[in-house]
Parts: structure tokens; sequence; C-alpha cells
């Protein structure tokens, strides 16, 4: 298991915690000495000796090498002065789980490696005095024992803290796999509001290229018409005038509806254009375009309408904006079973002009298309003029 570094130790309750300890551990061991033992000769060495296992014992987490260190001091001169084990050997066990719990990697192992060496120095300095202070027959079982002994208070501490390690960092990794899950997720909602914010950009640019562009020829085209009308049938004039209004006040509905989706604030309701309003735009733009239908329009979605009548509105506004004054245009509608074909075709100068300079109206049309599962094409025809052909799938009819 590949090991990370743990989060620091070590906070104002934590260290009181830790001094408490190492303050009752000193009291409790390190001045028993000739009370518990009369037969030592230094009850002051007893005590320097101690001192060293239990005082470092408030460096336990925030400096547990250094705490290692100055108990292993503390341990060999125990072992040189006193001809016994002492109370504050309790403090081992204390100092090894440390070690283990708080060292990362390889370097929790030098509390073994010390601890091993004073398993075996102490109890043989303990086994091989001149005044022996426990009755055994033979010192090499007092030696043999007291090793077991010494060697558990290392052992076990050890593992117990390096196996409370491990957990700990399980439990830290799944943490931080659970905050990276977090902030990816985040990221990817971000993304994504990126993405829907870009693609209801493009579909309200969409829109007012849509609705601008073709009200803007129309008007240009009938204003053109009724300036040469005026003066020979002033009630034509007034037709065209009328239409010349209701196109304005069309576009001016679209307009509001666009920007109160950009304010956020109440819109003003008006149903999507549908195949129903084909011939009314059509009728609009001129006696020069020309609408033939075949079949019934069918009950689609809105969006596929919405689709249909975009398409439309687009061929015929490229066509009032380069196919010249002289052209005509021909709009067929194919209302089969399965799909809507358009056909918009004129005969003007469009053959040279393949967009409006930017794109946008050829390519929502193939966008719109795409969006229905449909194909639309566009481009001059071979013997003059300019085609828009499209297919929409309309099995969806009643959806």
């Amino acid at each position: 298991m590949s090991f990370i570094p743990m989060p620091r130790r070590g906070t104002r309750r934590e260290l009181i915690a830790d001094a408490a300890l190492a303050a009752g551990l000193t009291v409790l061991t390190c001045f028993w000495g000739d009370v518990t033992f009369p037969h030592r000769d230094s009850y002051l060495a007893t005590v320097l000796a101690s001192l060293p296992l239990t005082v470092p014992i408030v460096l336990r987490r925030r400096r547990p090498l250094i705490m290692l260190a100055i108990a292993t001091v503390g341990g060999l001169l125990q072992c040189v002065a006193i001809e016994a084990p002492t109370f504050s050997l309790i403090a081992v066990p204390i100092i090894t789980y440390s070690v283990a719990r708080w060292v990362q990697g390889h370097g929790s192992r030098l509390a073994v490696l010390a601890g091993f060496i004073g398993a075996i120095v102490g109890p043989y300095r303990w086994s091989h005095t001149r005044e022996p202070w426990i009755a055994a027959p033979d010192p090499r079982s007092v030696f043999y024992l007291l090793f077991l002994i010494c060697s558990a208070m290392v052992l076990i501490p050890y593992l117990i803290g390096r196996r409370t390690r491990e957990n700990d960092l399980v439990e830290l990794e799944r943490e931080l796999a659970a905050e990276a899950q977090y902030e990816a997720e985040l990221a990817a909602q971000v993304e994504r509001s990126r993405t829907m914010e870009a693609r209801i950009r493009n579909e309200i640019a969409r829109e007012l290229h849509d609705v601008v562009a073709h009200s803007l020829s129309v008007i240009t085209v009938q204003a053109q018409g009724g300036k040469a009308l005026a003066a020979k049938d002033p009630d034509a004039a007034a037709r065209v005038l009328d239409t010349i209004a209701d196109t304005s006040r069309d576009a001016l509905v679209e307009m509001r509806r666009i920007v109160g989706v950009l304010r956020e604030g109440p819109v003003e309701y008006r149903p999507q254009p549908t195949l129903s309003d084909i011939p009314a735009m059509v009728e609009r733009a001129g006696d020069r375009v020309r609408l033939e239908v075949a079949g019934r329009a069918p009950q689609v979605p809105p969006t596929l309408g919405l689709a249909a009548y975009r398409i439309c509105q687009e061929a015929v506004t490229n066509f009032l904006k380069h196919a010249g004054p002289q052209a005509a245009c021909r709009m067929r509608l194919d209302y089969g079973p399965d799909r809507i074909v358009i056909d918009v075709v004129d005969d003007g100068a469009g053959a040279s002009v393949l967009d409006d300079g930017a794109g946008n109206g050829l390519r929502g049309m193939a966008e719109r298309a795409s969006a229905m599962g449909g194909t639309a094409s566009a481009g001059p025809r071979p013997e003059g003029g300019f085609a828009v052909h499209a297919e929409l799938p309309s099995e969806q009819a009643g959806a």
C-alpha cells in the first residue's frame, strides 16, 4: 500500500492530552525508585534514568522520532546505571505505538530496531547482576523470560500502531476520492452549463438571424415595389404598406420574445411558427414567390414545425437578398407519409452568392434539419439560379 502524507497532528487539545499523559507517567513511575526497590544504590540515578523515557511522550504526535531518540538514549542509560527494570518501562509500548502511528514509511521501523536492541541489552544486564533482584535458579531463564516480555512490549504496540495508521490512510484516501469525485462532478456540471449556454446563445443568434434577416428583406422588397406602384396604382401601394406594417409588427413581437428570454423576466407569449404559417410568410414576401403544396400538412411536434418554417423562411430570405429584382422563386412543400420535402428554386443571380457573408443562414438550415434527423442542402444550379432542398422525417407526427 502506498503511503500518503497524513494530516499534521498536534492540535492544542491533543498537545495538552500528551502533556498530561507524560506528566502522569513521570509522577507514577520515575519517583518510586527506592520505595519499590529499596536495594538500589542510588534513587537519584533511577529518577534521572527514567525521566528520558516518560517526559518525551509529550512529543509523540508532533516529533515522534525525536521522542524515540531521547527514549533510546534514556533506555541505554538505564541499562547501564540500573540493575533491575523500572516502572518507567511502561512508556516503551506508548513510544513504539506512537512512532508506528505517526511516522511515515520505513522510518517507523527505527522503533522496532531500538526496541529489539533494548530487549537484548536490558534483559542481559538485569539477568547478570551481582545481587539478583529476582529469585531464579538460572540467569539464562531470566534472560529469555525478560526478552520475550520486552519483545512483546515492542512488537505488539508497533503492529497495532501500523494497523491504525493504515486504517487512517484508507479513510483519508476515501475522503480524498470522494472530494475528487465531488470536484469532478462540479467541473462536469460547469462544463454542461457552459455547453448549454453556448447552445442557447447559438439558438438565440439563429432565431435573431432568421427573424431580422427575413423581415428586413421582405420590407426592403415591398418598399421598392411600393415606390414603383405609388404613381400607377395607389390601392396596390396601400396594400404594400399594409404588408410592410404587418411584417414589421411580427418582427417586433419576435424580438420582444427573444429579448424577454435574455432578460429572464416575463415573456410575452406567442406560439412558435408552424407548418400552417408558411403560406402567410410566402404571401408577405411578394408576388415573385410562388408556393406549391402537395399533400396535407401533418400534425407534427412544435420543434419540427418550427424547423420547417425556419428553413423555408431562410430560403425566401436568401432569394430576396441575392436573386435580384427580376428573379422569380418557386417553393414546393411535399407532405409525404413519412417525411416532409422542401424545395425552393429561383432563377436569379444567387448562383454567385452562397451565403450572407457569415454563413449563418445556410449553416442554420443544415443545423435545424440535422437536429430533426433530416438533411438540408443548398447551392447554385447548373442552369442558373439557386436551389434549397431539405427533407425532414415526419414519423413523429402526433407525438
